[in-house]
């Protein structure tokens, strides 16, 4: 093969691969209906932040309905460590500067 092959090859490869993505993208905008699940905006149950601890454990804040709990989580078990935490419009402590 000569090198105006290999570049019309990786050309066609890479066009093609450009309008799968395209396609994928244009159907998860849209919201296809059994295809790319969407979105629902009044959605009770999400998860605000996650932090591993070591290679088996994670700590994990989850809010349900207005209300925030943290979980840990273990290759074992799982553990809910506190409940009923405010939703975190508070603003933490700041120091005096003066």
């Amino acid at each position: 093969m000569e090198t105006s092959d290999y570049l019309r090859t990786v050309s066609a490869l890479v066009l093609v691969l450009g309008l799968i993505l395209g396609l994928l993208w244009l159907l998860r905008r849209i919201g296809v209906p059994g295809m790319v699940p969407t979105r629902q905006a009044n959605r009770r149950l999400s998860v605000v932040e996650s932090v591993a601890l070591d290679a088996r454990r994670r700590l994990v804040l989850v809010r349900r309905d207005g209300q925030e709990h943290l979980l840990l989580l273990g290759h074992t078990a799982d553990l809910v460590v506190e409940t009923g935490i405010d939703n975190g419009t508070a603003a933490p402590d700041q120091e005096d500067k003066g």
